[in-house]
């Protein structure tokens, strides 16, 4: 294995880590409903840019840590994830083509349908939340996409990954 490929993984998984611990900083109270989805918005830079070499099952290990940080029950992250980038995987030919702000109404829109699925979990598990808490998250992620994307495309070209 290169050097460029040992320094490209470390660089993938150091994003993941870093978007893991981010989902889980602090922020003050009046930002707390509207938290990004840091992992699902690096998941979805990286299904993007390595359709190919890119795996559901690294979203679902992320997906399974992602619980085991929250508290939450084994695996309602983990299907989240998992949805986000079959999505993504599914659309990724036709999404390329399209604009950053197109790109993030369609992601605004996989996130809204991963969150309410999860609400509807967390329901049926016999938690009771608002939506708002599940769906501006959502929206907000979608509307850091573009930056997250500039950012992480900027990244790459400055390490010549």
């Amino acid at each position: 294995m290169s050097a460029t490929r040992v320094t490209f993984l470390i660089f993938v998984g150091l994003s993941l880590v870093t978007a893991l611990m981010l989902s889980v900083a602090p922020l003050p109270d009046f930002m707390q409903a509207a938290r990004p989805l840091w992992l699902a918005l690096m998941l979805s830079y990286w299904v993007f840019e390595l359709p190919y070499n890119f795996k559901i099952s690294l979203a679902w290990v992320f997906g399974l840590a992602q619980d085991v940080l929250y508290g939450t029950y084994f695996g309602f992250h983990a299907l989240f994830l998992a949805f986000v980038v079959y999505a993504i995987l599914s659309f990724q030919q036709r999404l390329r083509m399209f604009p950053q702000w197109q790109q993030a109404i369609f992601l605004m829109l996989i996130y809204s349908i991963g969150q309410i699925f999860l609400l509807w979990l967390n329901t049926l598990a016999g938690h009771h939340t608002l939506v708002s808490q599940y769906i501006f998250p959502a929206l907000v992620s979608g509307l850091l996409w573009p930056w997250v994307y500039m950012i992480m495309h900027l990244l790459r070209k400055l390490m010549q990954l």
